[in-house]
């Protein structure tokens, strides 16, 4: 029996079939379509009792290969790649759901996926219901008999809070509906929800899969019956992800560990500046000891991740002031990147979202989310520090 590799191991040598060029990296294969020898094979192909790729909206091999990699390092039976990270999250939802379907979320997810639960599903007779956080105990009241899945982003966004995933797998075999998890804060480097019972796992990989804010993507991995859905809407409609953009995406995964690594170290430095600074008034990172979930953190994730949440003193006026006096930092909505990022996701990834919901969740005025970057820490903090005052 061959011993299993590690993740870097697989990250790295998890690779398309060399062509008779026989190349060392992995070519890009920029081609709509394929070809066939003759009408039986074209039949077969279409038939599916060939298995090979036919149009570059089903499979392509740069996708493929993507794919492939996210499948070994969450451990998932299958998965399809989309151009971006909400084409994941539409796609894996309008698969599941049926018109009368019901979902329960937590409350603490993306602006954009709070959309689709409150601007689009109601039109279709889709039904949410939204959980706090911190009242995990009243998800089993929430849970109906059209209740389809239960969804959760751990760490959330941008809040940064962390759900027990054994938890919520746990309440999901006992009423016997699906746990779909959003994992991209976190990466497979850091956590794997299939491990602790989730069915369905999805990415944006435009973040820390990436790494350096060039592409657009995601990727839905999870059981090969529930994926085979998912894959047969998406070729009818078409979300993709382009070939050019897996074959980045996939040379980016080869360092994704050591990326990873370097951006949490950060991290946990910057929340440790931050919660000594006397113009801070909270700070949130799942492996700072005073973070809510600091032992659930600990239980299901390797390190604490790349992003920082917390509030400046002084509300809306502070948080201009912080943000119009950063000089190094860049002001931006992407996250996973190696350059620091910030944001105020109030005005900005949040913007859409009601008030109500935002206070809910802990996002304020103030509220400021740093994804820590790969500079030098010193400069990181040096910035951050000249920009509080």
């Amino acid at each position: 029996m061959s011993q299993e590799k590690h993740f870097e191991t697989l990250a790295v040598r998890t690779q398309s079939e060399t062509t008779q060029f026989s190349e060392h990296s992995v070519p890009l294969y920029l081609t709509s379509g394929f070809v066939f020898d003759d009408a039986e094979e074209m039949r077969a192909s279409f038939a599916e009792e060939k298995q090979r790729d036919l149009y570059s909206r089903y499979s392509n091999p740069n996708v493929n290969e993507f794919v492939e990699k996210v499948c070994l390092m969450e451990g998932a039976e299958s998965g399809y790649a989309f151009a971006s990270g909400m084409a994941a999250v539409f796609s894996t939802f309008a698969t599941l759901l049926d018109a009368g379907d019901h979902v329960v979320s937590c409350s603490s997810v993306f602006g954009a996926t709070h959309g689709l639960f409150t601007k689009y599903f109601p039109k279709w007779n889709i039904e949410c219901s939204y959980f706090n956080i911190n009242e995990t105990e009243t998800i089993e009241s929430l849970i109906k008999p059209n209740t389809k899945f239960l969804y959760a982003e751990t760490p959330t966004n941008p809040g940064v809070d962390v759900i027990d995933l054994d938890f919520l797998s746990t309440i999901c075999k006992k009423h016997n509906i699906l746990l779909v998890i959003d994992n991209c804060f976190a990466t497979p480097y850091l956590q794997n929800p299939i491990k602790h019972g989730a069915d369905i796992v999805i990415h944006s990989a435009t973040k820390l899969m990436d790494g350096q804010g060039r592409v657009l993507g995601g990727v839905a991995v999870g059981k090969k019956e529930l994926i085979r859905e998912i894959y047969l809407f998406s070729r009818l409609t078409g979300p993709a992800m382009s070939p050019f953009n897996a074959w980045v995406l996939s040379k980016s995964l080869e360092t994704l560990a050591v990326r990873t690594e370097k951006h949490c170290e950060n991290a946990l430095k910057i929340a440790e500046f931050l919660e000594s600074h006397p113009k801070v008034k909270w700070v949130k990172y799942p492996f700072l000891k005073s973070h809510p979930q600091y032992e659930i953190a600990k239980k299901q994730m390797r390190l604490g991740g790349s992003i920082v949440a917390f509030e400046v003193e002084g509300g809306v006026e502070g948080g201009r002031s912080f943000f119009d006096n950063i000089k190094m930092c860049s002001l931006s909505a992407n996250l996973g990147d190696t350059r620091t990022i910030v944001t105020h996701p109030a005005s900005t990834t949040h913007a859409k979202v009601e008030p109500e919901v935002k206070a809910a969740v802990g996002i304020t005025d103030g509220s400021v989310r740093i994804s820590a970057g790969l500079e030098h820490i010193d400069d990181i903090i040096a910035d951050l520090k000249q920009a509080l005052g």
